[in-house]
C-alpha cells in the first residue's frame, strides 16, 4: 500500500506499519493520510480490539516529518497547515476510545517520539534509541507531543527531555516511566508479554478502563495546550534560524 502499510486479525488486532525505510519510515502527507483511516477504522469498526504503531524494518520506529518534504514550508501559516494537520491526528490518537501501543523497533526522534507519546503504552526493542531532537533544529515540538508528554512523565523529566533535545537509550527511558516494557531486539510485538495480556483481555474490559484514563484527562484543556504548542512551533519555523539548522541537517 506504498507509503503505509495496515493489517488487522481476526482477534481485532489492527496494526498500522509505516512503510518508508529509506526514509528511516518519516512521516509525509501519505502517511497523514493512512494513520486517518486507520483512526476512522478504531472509531466506527467496533471489531477492532487495539491498535499497534511501528515502522517497517528493524532500523527506525519513525524519524518524524519528513524534512525534504516539509523544507519548502518557510512560512508561519505554510508550517501551520502542516503542524495541525498532524496535531489533529495525534489527538486523535491519544482520545481514541481504545488501547494503543506504539512498537519501537528501531530510533525514534522528533515527532517520532511525539506518536509514541500519543499512545497509551511504548514497548521498544532494547537497542532503540529515542530523542524529542526538535529543540536541535530550532523549534519546539508542535504535533503536541511536549503537551502529552507532560501526561505521560514526571514534569521535571519532560521538561528535560524536551529542553536538552538529547538522545537518550531504551533502559534509561524506563526508569524513567517513559517506556512500559521492553523486549529483545529480534522480539515482534506479539513476543511482548504486555501486548499478548492486552489481547487476551475482552474489548468491553478494556474499553471500560481506556474509559477511566480519558475521564482524568481534562480534554478541553489538554487540546487547548495543544493548539498553543502548535502554533508556537510555526512561529519558531518561521525564523531564519530553523531554516539554516534544517539546510546543515540535509547537507550534512
Amino acid at each position: 500500500m506504498g507509503e503505509y502499510n495496515i493489517h488487522i486479525n481476526e482477534a481485532g488486532i489492527l496494526q498500522f506499519i509505516i512503510n518508508r525505510r529509506e526514509k528511516r519510515n518519516a512521516i509525509s502527507y501519505e502517511v497523514m493520510e493512512g494513520l486517518e483511516k486507520v483512526l476512522d477504522e478504531c472509531t466506527h469498526n467496533k471489531g477492532v480490539k487495539l491498535l499497534v504503531i511501528t515502522g517497517s524494518g528493524n532500523k527506525a520506529f519513525c524519524s518524524g516529518g519528513d524534512l525534504s518534504k516539509f523544507h519548502s514550508l518557510k512560512t508561519e501559516s505554510e508550517s501551520y497547515e502542516m503542524l495541525s494537520k498532524m496535531g489533529e491526528l495525534l489527538k486523535q490518537l491519544a482520545f481514541l476510545p481504545i488501547p494503543t501501543i506504539a512498537f519501537i523497533n528501531g530510533t525514534a526522534i522528533g515527532g517520532g517520539c511525539e506518536i509514541a507519546t500519543a499512545c497509551d503504552f511504548r514497548v521498544a526493542k532494547r537497542s532503540a534509541k529515542m530523542g524529542f531532537v526538535q529543540g536541535n533544529l530550532a523549534i519546539t515540538t508542535g504535533w503536541g507531543g511536549g503537551t502529552l508528554l507532560f501526561e505521560r512523565v514526571a514534569p521535571s523529566r519532560a521538561l528535560s527531555l524536551l529542553m536538552t533535545a538529547r538522545i537518550m537509550n531504551i533502559e534509561s527511558l524506563y526508569e524513567w516511566g517513559y517506556i512500559d516494557e521492553i523486549v529483545e531486539d529480534s522480539a515482534s510485538i506479539f513476543d511482548s508479554p504486555l501486548f499478548h495480556s492486552l489481547s487476551l483481555k475482552v474489548p468491553g474490559v478494556l474499553k471500560a478502563y481506556k474509559k477511566q484514563l480519558l475521564n482524568k484527562w481534562d480534554r478541553p484543556k489538554i487540546e487547548e495546550n495543544i493548539e498553543m504548542e502548535i502554533r508556537q512551533c510555526s512561529k519558531l519555523w518561521a525564523c531564519e534560524e530553523h531554516h539554516q539548522a534544517v539546510d546543515r541537517f540535509l547537507n550534512k
